[in-house]
């Protein structure tokens, strides 16, 4: 009997055209290793970073997304649950009242990679919740006498902006292809 850490639950590259022929889609959503939300792995998935005691993730299965390329040349890739968790973020709301111990994500870097492939579309949600939710606690804490949402809703929108600047230019390279 196999343990559920036995078994992968990667895209079988060998089943991708088969997929893509018989519901005809338009894009293919794969599994590599990315997951939605704060916690995508568990900390024994992980290891630990010896400075900061911070999980270290695993790597995602770039093979996997080569074999898939292979037999679905050009075809439009897209990555859930591919947030980053930036640790600023989760470092605000810990220090403001949240309870965030080893949320962790995907390495930007290897979001970078992945954005140079056939991937075309990358999801990160939660990294936006997270901007959002840091922003807000952080204002909470500074201003406790404020209860109008326009007073804390404001810097939580710039926030959000700001992480999705630089998730455009500096991470997945959307910048200026807008069409």
């Amino acid at each position: 009997m196999s343990t559920i850490s036995e078994v992968s639950h990667y895209t079988k590259p060998e089943e991708v055209v088969d997929f893509v022929k018989k519901t005809k889609c338009d894009s293919l959503a794969i599994s590599i290793g990315t997951s939605h939300g704060a916690y995508k792995f568990k900390p024994e998935q992980c290891t630990r970073d010896e400075k900061t005691g911070r999980l270290v993730p695993p790597p995602l299965a770039f093979d996997v997304l080569k074999a898939i390329e292979k037999k679905l040349p050009g075809f439009p890739i897209v990555l859930h649950g591919s947030s980053s968790v930036p640790q600023e973020y989760v470092d605000i709301i810990n220090a403001n009242g949240g309870r965030l111990p080893d949320a962790v994500g995907i390495p930007e870097e290897q979001l970078r990679k992945a954005a140079k492939s056939a991937v075309c579309k990358i999801n990160i949600d939660s990294d936006s919740r997270l901007a959002m939710t840091a922003a807000i606690r952080q204002h909470f804490a500074e201003h406790p006498e404020h209860f109008d949402p326009r007073q804390y809703l404001k810097p939580a929108r710039e926030e959000m902006k700001k992480m999705y600047i630089h998730k455009i230019i500096n991470v997945l390279g959307s910048n200026n292809k807008a069409r």
